[in-house]
């Protein structure tokens, strides 16, 4: 099968930016979206980290989204968004076995809001496990909101 993530060119955060920016991924990832100057210093201060692992999904040579994995209180995390119109193809969790196949570290883990039920799928299929489940205040939503911690042993 063909391989679906690759390194990250800079001509790729344009869709990135328009991705992210997509009110339906926005309401299910319960991520919102940043405006043009601070997506671009977020990705200019990833893209420069080599502690990070950060790549392009593609599909058919289009620029579908992005997975990358990071260090977050202590826990090596991973994260993925990928474009509305790529949804439903397979292509999430195709992304997510590649990654996990990179990262020599375990466990891995992932946060993922209770409500977003197909990406906790994802990475179910991936062999990920719900070990936790909180409400927390989201200061970017300005919200209590609920999610799970899934880890891959």
């Amino acid at each position: 099968m063909t391989r679906v993530l690759r390194d990250v060119a800079e001509s790729d955060l344009d869709a990135f930016f328009q991705q992210q920016r997509d009110p339906d991924a926005i309401a299910m990832a319960l991520v919102p979206s940043r405006e043009r100057d601070a997506f671009d210093e977020h990705w200019r201060r990833l893209l420069a980290n080599d502690a990070l692992t950060v790549k392009t999904i593609v599909d058919e040579g289009e620029i579908a989204g992005n997975a990358l994995s990071w260090v977050l209180d202590g826990r090596q995390v991973i994260g993925y968004w990928l474009g509305r119109e790529f949804w439903g193809k397979g292509l999430a969790t195709r992304a997510v076995s590649e990654l996990v196949e990179v990262l020599a570290v375990r466990p891995l883990h992932a946060w993922v809001a209770t409500s977003n039920v197909a990406s906790r799928r994802v990475l179910e299929k991936c062999g990920f496990l719900v070990v936790e489940t909180k409400v927390e205040h989201d200061e970017r939503l300005d919200r209590e909101i609920e999610v799970q911690l899934l880890e891959l042993a």
